[in-house]
C-alpha cells in the first residue's frame, strides 16, 4: 500500500513533530520506535509509557439479542458478564480458523456491547460480523473512526493517571474492567487491560479529547512508546498477535488459548472444530515456546527442526529479551513436538542453533488484579 492510502490517527502529526521513525501497520502509518525500542521498552518495565493505539476499531453492538449475538459470534462466554467488566476471546470462521482475537466491554447501559477489535480486522470483522446478525433484533455500530485511544502502561501507570490526568477513579478500577467518565464534557472510558506484561489502562475518548490527553501526558514527561516495543513488550508476556500467533489458519485451541473457547456453551460459530480439538486433543500443530541457546535472533518464518534436518515447524515471533536476556520465540510445531523440554532446532539462514521447549509466558506478568 502506497504511503499516500495509509491511514493516520489523530496523533499522526504529534508522532512526525517528535521524531518518531514511521512505518506502515495494519493500514495505518505508525511510529515504531521515538527514541529506541530498548529505552521505550524499559521505560514501560520499570515506570511509565504510553501509547498511541488509535488505530484500533471499536464497534458497538446493541438491542434486545445484544448478549445472545455476542455469545452466537464469540468463544468466550458474556453471560453474566457484569456490566463495566470486559472479557478476551476471538471470533472464528466455521473451519475453527480466527477471523479476529478481540475485547469485549459489557456497558452500563442494558443490552450494549463494546468490541474492540485490530486495526488490520476492522472492515472485515465489521462485514462479518453483520453478515451473521439476520435473526438477531441488534444494531451493529462500527465507531472506529470516532475514537482514539491511547495505552498508559507501567508500574507507574495508575499514579501518571490520578496526578497528571486527575483521573481519581483510576485506582479503582478494576483488571479488566472500566470506569465511564468524561474529559471536558465529551464521553470517555478508562479500562484496564494492557498488552504488556505491566499494569496499565485505555483511554477511549473523541479525537479532540485525544489530542489533549497526549499533549498534557507529554508535558508531564512520560514518554511516548512506539510499535516497536509493544511488540516486544507482548511477546515477553506470552501475548499472541493476530496474523503471527493467530490467524484463518490457526486455531485458538492450537495457539493454546483454549480457556478463552466456552465450549461448554450452547452454540458459537466454529464450536463443532475447536470442541473437538479442546476436548479429545486432536490438533495437529501447538503453538510453543522455545529458548535458544545461542544469541542469535530467530525470526518469524524461520524452520524449526529436529536434529536430523527435518522440519517440524515455524517461527511466528522471535527476539532476543531485552527484559530476560535470553534468545526466546514462540513457534507453531508438530503437536508430538509440544512437549515441556523438547529438543528443537532453529534454522537462521545457513546455521542451526539448539533450543528446547518452554512456556510460552516467558516474563513475570504484574497486572494489578
Amino acid at each position: 500500500m502506497e504511503d499516500n492510502q495509509l491511514k493516520k490517527t489523530c496523533l499522526y502529526d504529534s508522532h512526525v513533530a517528535l521524531g518518531a521513525k514511521m512505518s506502515p501497520f495494519a493500514g495505518f502509518m505508525m511510529p515504531i520506535q521515538y527514541s529506541s525500542i530498548t529505552e521505550e521498552h524499559n521505560a514501560v518495565r520499570n515506570a511509565v509509557g504510553m501509547f498511541d493505539v488509535s488505530h484500533m476499531g471499536e464497534i458497538f453492538v446493541s438491542g434486545p439479542d445484544a448478549e445472545k449475538f455476542v455469545n452466537h459470534i464469540f468463544t468466550n462466554d458474556v453471560t453474566g458478564l457484569a456490566s463495566g467488566h470486559a472479557i478476551y476471546g476471538m471470533m472464528l470462521y466455521d473451519n475453527g480458523g480466527v477471523v479476529d482475537d478481540l475485547i469485549v466491554y459489557r456497558e452500563f447501559e442494558p443490552d450494549h456491547f463494546l468490541l474492540v477489535v485490530n486495526a488490520s480486522n476492522i472492515d472485515k470483522d465489521y462485514g462479518w460480523i453483520i453478515s451473521h446478525k439476520d435473526g438477531f433484533d441488534v444494531n451493529v455500530d462500527n465507531q472506529s473512526d470516532r475514537w482514539g485511544q491511547i495505552a498508559v502502561q507501567g508500574p507507574a501507570a495508575e499514579k501518571t493517571l490520578v496526578e497528571v490526568l486527575g483521573l481519581s477513579m483510576a485506582p479503582s478500577v478494576e483488571f479488566y474492567a472500566y470506569a465511564e467518565s468524561e474529559w471536558k464534557g465529551e464521553r470517555m472510558l478508562l479500562s484496564r487491560t494492557g498488552y504488556t506484561g505491566e499494569d496499565g489502562f485505555e483511554l477511549y475518548a473523541s479525537i479532540d479529547a485525544t489530542k489533549d490527553i497526549w499533549d498534557r501526558l507529554l508535558k508531564a514527561g512520560v514518554p511516548p512508546c512506539g510499535l516497536g516495543c509493544r511488540d516486544t513488550l507482548r511477546f515477553e508476556a506470552g501475548l499472541p498477535l493476530y496474523g503471527d500467533e493467530l490467524s484463518a489458519d490457526i486455531t485458538p485451541i492450537e495457539a493454546g488459548l483454549g480457556m478463552f473457547v466456552k465450549v461448554e456453551k450452547e452454540e458459537f460459530i466454529g464450536k463443532a472444530v475447536v470442541e473437538d480439538q479442546k476436548l479429545n486433543k486432536t490438533c495437529k500443530k501447538k503453538l510453543v515456546g522455545i529458548e535458544i541457546f545461542d544469541k542469535a535472533i530467530p525470526r518469524a518464518t524461520y524452520p524449526v527442526e529436529l536434529e536430523d534436518g527435518t522440519q517440524v515447524g515455524v517461527v511466528t515471533t522471535g527476539y532476543h529479551s531485552i527484559s530476560l536476556d535470553r534468545s526466546l520465540c514462540f513457534a507453531l510445531v508438530d503437536a508430538e513436538y509440544s512437549k515441556l523440554d523438547t529438543p528443537l532446532w532453529i534454522r537462521i539462514r545457513k546455521k542451526v542453533f539448539p533450543g528446547k521447549v518452554i512456556k510460552k509466558r516467558f516474563y513475570q506478568t504484574n497486572y494489578k488484579k
